[in-house]
């Protein structure tokens, strides 16, 4: 009983990381597409060091510690958007792949025809999006002939969630007319919250990083990141076990600021 209590009672401690910084939060060009997208000001992260070793069968208690902790809670506090809810009593966490470290998962949507030759997005018609295309009809609708086109597995990759993400954008979002706006800012995001290592043996790269996606519950429901179930409000805890370091990667649906 009383390894059982250890391991029950078992919580990390967190400390902020103001000098962490990410180019996609500071980049004029990122910054740019984020206003265009209507996530200004609602897409963020912020990073952690904590105190203990993490492993992934432990992720709820790490997220539940997280959550619970009285400098994140401070830190979540002071957010520019959305309303925080200390009072956490439960999370769900789900755990993301992470295994891709090139973009070659994207390779087929440039051969498929949801592309033209210039790299621009064909338009097609929509009953409710009076203006809509294949790139979002291939991310939102299962019954799309190009769903399928990016496999199931790797539709689940936390890359091309991230990719979808920044496709789908906020409230006001200004779709763009070709696809590498969409491609090289989630290159950008992804390289900059993901962590790698170089086998010496193999040289091969590999990620190290463990992708939690996130929600936290208090006595009346969900609070965090955001009280009402939106595909476009997301949370992810992206967790480097070597460094001990975790990220908090997250955006909150509406419209974005106009100006940075």
């Amino acid at each position: 009983m009383a390894q059982e209590k250890s391991a029950f009672e078992q919580t990390f401690s967190f400390n902020p990381l103001p000098s962490k910084t990410f180019s996609f939060l500071q980049d004029k060009g990122a910054l740019a597409v984020f206003m265009k997208w209507s996530m200004l000001g609602r897409i963020s992260a912020q990073s952690y060091s904590f105190d203990q070793s993490f492993y992934p069968y432990n992720s709820e208690r790490f997220a539940l510690s997280f959550f619970r902790d009285p400098d994140v809670a401070a830190n979540l506090k002071k957010m520019e958007a959305g309303v925080w809810v200390p009072l956490v009593v439960s999370v769900d966490v789900e755990v993301v792949p992470c295994t891709k470290v090139s973009m070659e998962l994207f390779d087929p949507i440039y051969s498929c025809g949801i592309l033209r030759a210039s790299g621009h997005i064909v338009k097609c018609f929509h009953d409710v999006y009076p203006d809509y295309d294949e790139l979002r009809q291939m991310l939102q609708e299962e019954d799309s002939e190009h769903y399928y086109v990016v496999g199931r597995e790797e539709r689940g990759e936390f890359l091309f969630r991230l990719f979808k993400h920044l496709c789908l954008g906020g409230e006001l979002c200004q779709y763009e007319d070709t696809i590498d706006p969409y491609i090289n800012t989630t290159k950008r995001v992804y390289k900059d919250l993901i962590s790698v290592q170089k086998d010496r043996d193999t040289e091969k790269i590999s990620v190290v990083s463990t992708v939690l996606k996130i929600s936290a519950y208090d006595e009346s429901g969900r609070c965090y990141p955001g009280r009402r179930e939106e595909e476009q409000t997301f949370a992810y805890l992206i967790i480097d076990p070597f460094k001990r370091h975790v990220t908090l990667f997250y955006h909150f649906y509406g419209v974005g600021n106009f100006t940075s």
